[in-house]
């Protein structure tokens, strides 16, 4: 199951884990970045739900650095796998949800707090230097994303999975599993570096911007992305022209909407 491409940024973190038992958060604790804090100053650990009483989750975390993590639940170990993995994101998505906690006034959440929850469960990070590529997954032209530019999923394109709900999806994929998708263009190709170490860059770099309110101000600025349509993605057979004209999944560009957002990256 591990081999598909969709596992690759968290397949070393899963294989570290005791496959005997489900792991505890004491386990998960060991595969934290060290010296990881909350913006609050705390360091981030993670405690089992049953040892607390009934928190403000996001608060909780920004104030005592401690990540609620039920017992043997997936959500919640792929939610301890993205924050082993990008760490710095998930710290400053976690302080935009603090310092936004009463920022809807009439009760609401507020866009940028939907915006910051859509992307922590179900966000992918979709990076390029080919604009017409990431024009067309803005444009929703499936065909010419995923078939007209088939070949340059393969290092032309990077996709991080982000949100721990798709993470959990993973486990039993179907056709129509749809992310909410940054959409960023890069100068440099981001193939050729270890990828590791683009994780970490990207993981600092995404952490800054959300600090500083310049990605994720609303839903808006995410993109529909059918994950089933990236080529090697689907588990379940050939992707042949047949496979994109099902409409139900890959839904046509209205008339009157509108593309989403391309963000410059570096």
């Amino acid at each position: 199951m591990l081999s598909r491409p969709f596992w690759e940024d968290y397949r070393d973190r899963l294989l570290q884990l005791d496959s005997t038992a489900f792991p505890s958060a004491a386990e998960l604790n060991r595969i934290l970045s060290p010296g990881l804090r909350s913006k609050g100053g705390k360091p981030i650990r993670f405690v089992s739900a049953g040892e607390l009483s009934a928190v403000d989750y996001e608060k909780h975390i920004f104030c005592t650095g401690e990540v609620s993590t039920r017992e043997n639940n997936w959500h919640d170990l792929f939610n301890a796998l993205v924050w082993s993995r990008l760490p710095r994101l998930k710290v400053a998505m976690n302080a935009m949800h603090f310092e936004q906690s009463d920022s809807g006034g009439d009760g609401s959440r507020g866009k940028k707090r939907d915006a910051l929850t859509l992307f922590d469960e179900s966000g992918v990070i979709v990076i390029s230097t080919n604009r017409n590529l990431l024009g067309a997954l803005a444009r929703k032209n499936w065909k010419s994303a995923f078939v007209e530019y088939a070949s340059a999923w393969k290092d032309e394109i990077k996709v991080i999975v982000v949100g721990h709900a798709l993470l959990e999806k993973f486990l039993r994929p179907y056709k129509s599993l749809t992310a909410h998708a940054l959409l960023l263009q890069m100068d440099d190709s981001p193939g050729g570096s270890q990828r590791k170490r683009q994780l970490s860059v990207n993981d600092s770099l995404l952490a800054q911007r959300i600090m500083d309110g310049s990605i994720l101000e609303s839903p808006a600025c995410l993109s529909p992305l059918p994950l089933m349509g990236i080529p090697g993605w689907w588990p379940g057979g050939a992707q042949d022209s047949g496979f994109y004209d099902d409409r139900q999944v890959f839904r046509p560009n209205g008339a009157t909407s509108r593309a989403n957002t391309l963000l410059h990256l570096f």
